[in-house]
């Protein structure tokens, strides 16, 4: 299989499993993929997601050029057009598919293109020591195509994306760090700990509240800010409402872990 899942509690590791093309996606693993991201969002019992490339030298180089590129060509501009609006992006996440719950990018070696712009679809992004990032795709004659002049600018300011876009340039892990592409930098051999790591302390809380406090987030972004407050209290007064709402409360009276369900 092109993409393994496997499951660590109540955590999904989703990892693109073709290390010998540097995990680059063609049309079988993109939708592979998607078959993940489902499994994942429908399964209640699964809170967070972490994508990871498998190996040491790649997290994704982004679409697999001698099939995806070829058969983008055989269509006129109105059928990719038409495709781009019908079915989900690259990797599923970056575009025609809500995942209301968190998701994390664990982040080894290149992440190039298509790689970098699944990455940015997710929530979080951990990175090891070798990881490296870039949108080359003005130096082959196009542009970032699925999410990456969107939304590396919302996460870096327009400035720091537009020279990583226009150039095509990398950068490593230690200044992906230092303009916020990343939250952190490990060790090579820590990273998939970090991730799950980081991925628990967030499956311990609520979930209602972790998805509703991730909606407000990403909705809310370029919202004006009476928009954004009024948008926080309508995905606020569900969750008050919840069985979990009530749970959280009385486990801290009663000194003990909450015991959240979902509801």
């Amino acid at each position: 299989m092109s993409i393994r899942f496997e499951s660590e509690g109540a955590v999904a590791i989703l990892t693109i499993d073709r290390p010998k093309v540097h995990n680059a996606l063609d049309f079988e693993t993109s939708d592979a993929l998607v078959d993940a991201w489902l499994r994942f969002r429908d399964d209640d019992d699964l809170r967070v997601a972490i994508l990871t490339g498998a190996g040491e030298r790649s997290f994704c180089a982004g679409a697999d050029l001698r099939g995806v590129g070829d058969f983008y060509k055989t269509l006129t501009s109105a059928q990719r057009l038409r495709r781009s609006e019908q079915v989900p992006g690259l990797g599923g996440i970056t575009k025609n598919l809500e995942i209301d719950k968190p998701t994390i990018a664990a982040v080894n070696g290149h992440c190039l293109a298509g790689g970098l712009e699944i990455a940015l679809a997710c929530d979080l992004r951990i990175a090891s020591e070798n990881a490296s990032f870039g949108l080359p795709e003005v130096t082959r004659g196009i542009i970032p195509g699925a999410g990456g002049t969107q939304r590396l600018p919302r996460l870096v300011g327009p400035e720091r994306a537009l020279e990583l876009i226009m150039t095509g340039r990398r950068i490593d892990a230690s200044e992906a760090e230092r303009i916020g592409l990343v939250s952190r930098v490990v060790a090579q051999g820590d990273l998939l700990q970090e991730a799950l790591s980081v991925a628990n302390a967030i499956a311990e809380n609520g979930p209602l509240a972790v998805r509703a406090a991730k909606a407000a987030v990403w909705r809310g972004l370029d919202a004006p800010l009476e928009e954004g407050l009024r948008l926080e209290q309508l995905l606020a007064e569900p969750v008050r409402q919840s069985e979990d709402a009530q749970e959280g409360p009385r486990a801290f009276l009663e000194k003990r872990k909450p015991e959240f369900k979902g509801r």
